[in-house]
């Protein structure tokens, strides 16, 4: 992955959280972004930074639940960003 697109991926997970609360039901967005290739070591996928289960439940999460996820994606992606070195 770039640098560019990891940027993108921690800036949208910030505008995410920046709202108090989600502008109406199921609206917390997927931050899916349709390259779906998990990494071994890791075992997130390398687009999203969610694990499967994650991805899988995605669906039929609250929107609390999705923004939980959301919040971790920072500190995955940094660790992500690591394991290139």
């Amino acid at each position: 992955m770039s640098l560019h697109y990891w940027t993108k991926l921690g800036e949208r997970a910030q505008q995410v959280l920046a709202e108090p609360t989600p502008p109406a039901p199921n609206s917390v967005p997927s931050p899916c972004v349709s390259l779906c290739l998990m990494h071994p070591s890791a075992g997130w996928c390398d687009g999203c930074l969610r694990t499967l289960p994650e991805i899988g439940s995605w669906s039929r999460a609250s929107d609390e639940e999705k923004r939980q996820v959301w919040a971790q994606l920072p500190e995955r992606l940094r660790q992500r960003q690591q394991m290139e070195g």
